[in-house]
């Protein structure tokens, strides 16, 4: 059933189309640092994810399935109509493709439709840069479990299954030999079964998935703005990986590079940015140093998860929210270079299971100490948790600052193995039968 709603607070002052923004998909402090900026806000939050604090900062709160077109764009058009806003943003992943639309179809600026959809189906992305003969990830549909030998035989072993558009490492397999093809194709079949996934401000469903060659080599993520479709490298990370699984464990800052390998990495940014068709705004691209080269993953036209954007202000004093929400309205200055770092940081994610959370303490008494940036701890005592496939089975991240990346990795590591006590009980055998199901549907 669609569910609509439209709240807006009694103000002393009408609302200011030249100083009015869309934010679709947003949490508080994001609604909270757009009133700091002095804009209007009309926010558009899908039910599930609405708390009182969001529709108390916005001026007008519309709650909507924004993820659903036939309902969001009727709601934006009249939206428009009546506030006539100056700019639609969203910095989640499944409010861009709304948030696009709405750039297209007012003349708003930002990116549009067309890039954001490169963005979001990785497929499409891949097929855009092979056409115009950048270096990109060999990839193919999936469609059906007879696709997979084929591509197991045309590029080689490993290689990897994922879904077309979804993130956080959800629900991507490593298929390492014509054994495997069974299985995989099992999981794929059991995940677009299980319909949306709801997880932090995200709501996913896996639909349709794709075979793309495996690139070895260290990854990397790349913090970029763009300023009128000159693109501005703010930050490198260093993704922190097991091999054993697809999440990401933790990222430091700056990236522990050699000159040549860092400007192989920005060159390779700015041209995917130019050819997916970027010209303002943020972008957090993902991608691995390979033996051919700098190689794209991923990329969104939102600043990174996984407090990146804290690390970022902590060591570029750059403030990526900020941008995204006050670039559109001339608010913030352009940044002409790249800016020197001012020290590091390192985030490490707390990591355990399966099991039941029996006991979890230390988070107040870390939090105290004057190098940790956070410690953002989502699990609770009680709590099942699964095996770690992905960036949902992380029970939180840690994150610190010190002098020099070395440094920081080495005390976030610390900090995580002891400042933390997370004690995971074994399922009673009783009880294992009862969750075993939802726990393969969850971490399949």
């Amino acid at each position: 059933m669609t569910f609509v709603n439209a709240v807006r607070p009694v103000r002393g002052e009408p609302m200011r189309p030249e100083w009015t923004v869309l934010l679709i998909g947003h949490t508080a402090e994001t609604v909270r640092k757009a009133k700091d900026l002095g804009l209007d806000v009309i926010l558009v939050q899908h039910r599930d994810k609405l708390e009182g604090a969001q529709a108390g900062l916005a001026d007008v709160t519309l709650v909507a399935d924004f993820t659903d077109e036939s309902v969001a764009g009727p709601l934006i058009e009249a939206a428009h109509r009546i506030w006539r806003f100056s700019a639609a943003i969203s910095l989640t992943e499944t409010g861009l493709t709304a948030a696009g639309r709405a750039n297209d179809l007012f003349g708003l600026g930002g990116t549009g439709h067309h890039a954001t959809s490169l963005l979001r189906d990785k497929l499409a992305m891949r097929e855009h840069l092979a056409a115009n003969g950048a270096p990109a990830v060999a990839a193919r549909a999936l469609t059906g479990r007879a696709d997979l030998l084929p591509f197991g035989a045309d590029h080689g072993y490993p290689f990897v299954v994922k879904p077309v558009d979804l993130g956080a490492g959800f629900g991507i397999q490593l298929v390492r030999g014509p054994a495997d093809a069974e299985r995989v194709w099992a999981t794929v079949e059991r995940l677009r079964r299980r319909g949306r996934l709801d997880k932090g401000t995200t709501l996913y469903q896996a639909r349709d998935f794709f075979m793309e060659e495996y690139i070895g080599g260290p990854e990397f993520s790349v913090e970029s703005f763009s300023f009128a479709g000159r693109h501005q490298v703010i930050a490198i990370t260093e993704k922190l990986v097991d091999p054993g699984h697809f999440c990401e464990l933790g990222h430091a800052m700056p990236a522990r590079l050699n000159p040549v390998d860092e400007a192989r990495i920005v060159a390779a940014t700015a041209e995917f940015l130019d050819l997916v068709g970027i010209r303002d705004g943020p972008a957090h691209t993902e991608l691995r140093l390979s033996q051919r080269g700098p190689l794209i993953i991923e990329s969104h036209n939102r600043p990174g998860g996984g407090h990146i954007p804290e690390l970022v202000q902590r060591v570029y004093g750059v403030d990526l929210g900020a941008y995204t929400l006050g670039w559109p309205f001339g608010l913030v200055p352009e940044i002409t270079a790249r800016p020197a770092p001012r020290g590091a940081a390192a985030a490490r994610a707390v990591v355990a299971g399966p099991g039941r959370i029996s006991r979890l303490d230390g988070v107040a008494e870390l939090a105290a100490r004057p190098d940790v940036v956070t410690v953002a701890i989502t699990a609770q005592v009680g709590q099942i948790v699964p095996p770690v496939h992905d960036n949902w089975d992380r029970l939180g991240m840690v994150a610190v600052e010190a002098g020099d990346a070395d440094t920081a990795v080495k005390l976030c590591e610390e900090a995580v193995r002891d400042g933390l006590t997370v004690e995971i009980e074994p399922l009673a055998e009783a009880h294992q039968d009862t969750v075993a199901c939802e726990l393969a549907e969850e971490t399949a």
